[in-house]
């Protein structure tokens, strides 16, 4: 089976379960191969691939972000089998049907329901919540600040497919996706100031500082900007040269020798 002829069910939206079951597949697959990346890094990099220029196929993406062969009915470098393969496909593609429709969807507001939330983590409120021992047994590895690696994986779609993200002749819209892009970069780099805010929870434990929070809605509504900056210009049109047809007392550039008139111009 063609990774293209899979489809998944476009009705509810994925389920707490269901985003654990996604976790779960990542997590089998990073047994094989560890530079899976994780879901948070997945939904960054599914919503540029909404946004961007033109449609890019499954056998296009996928080694890119998975490393599976494009033409290979499970990618059995990385899944166990053709059952794990598809699942995940599926729940991809139900979560692709539910960005795309909340970006479809025009807002005044982020907290509109219907309004695009990525799904990421507060990976250090969850550790701030661990005992202290369970703290020192993580080490000094550095902690992803808020919306952080769904950030890299939008921009690692957009570097790897650079031709489709160039600014296009409209000054206008090259500015909107300009700042938009420069919102999204933003994001990608560390939480630095002082945390006075929790990222769900108004009176939660502070995790991030109040421009994070700022930065983080810019680049919603980023998001949003681009997709509606390639949906007003769509695919690039490839420029089609016609060589110049040759005079008619020329020599016909077939190569014979004759006068174009005489020759392929006879007909």
């Amino acid at each position: 089976m063609r990774i293209e002829d899979l489809s998944g069910e476009s009705g509810e939206p994925l389920s707490v379960e269901q985003f654990d079951e996604l976790d779960t597949i990542l997590d089998d697959l990073r047994t094989r191969d560890d530079e899976i990346p994780q879901w948070e890094f997945c939904e960054g990099f599914l919503a540029a691939l909404i946004c961007c220029r033109r449609v890019i196929l499954p056998s296009e993406y996928l080694p890119v972000l998975l490393g599976i062969e494009p033409e290979g009915a499970c990618g059995t470098s990385v899944f166990a089998d053709t059952a794990q393969f598809e699942r995940f496909m599926e729940l991809w593609t139900r979560r692709w049907n539910e960005v795309a429709t909340a970006l479809n969807i025009p807002i005044e507001a982020l907290d509109d329901e219907r309004a695009y939330q990525p799904e990421v983590m507060d990976l250090r409120g969850a550790i701030a919540a661990l005992s202290p021992e369970q703290r020192a047994e993580m080490g000094d590895a550095p902690i992803p600040s808020f919306g952080q690696i769904w950030a890299i994986g939008f921009m690692y779609a957009v570097e790897n497919w650079p031709e489709e993200w160039a600014a296009p002749r409209d000054r206008e819209a090259a500015k909107v996706l300009d700042a938009a892009l420069q919102c999204i970069v933003t994001l990608t780099e560390d939480d630095t100031g002082e945390a006075t805010v929790g990222a769900f929870e108004e009176d939660g434990e502070p995790t991030m500082s109040e421009q994070r929070l700022n930065d983080f809605a810019d680049a919603l509504w980023a998001v949003y900007d681009l997709r509606e900056v390639w949906r007003q210009f769509g695919p690039r049109v490839e420029t089609v040269r016609r060589e110049e047809t040759p005079g008619r007392n020329d020599v016909c550039s077939c190569g014979s020798g004759k006068k174009y008139k005489k020759c392929c111009g006879a007909n």
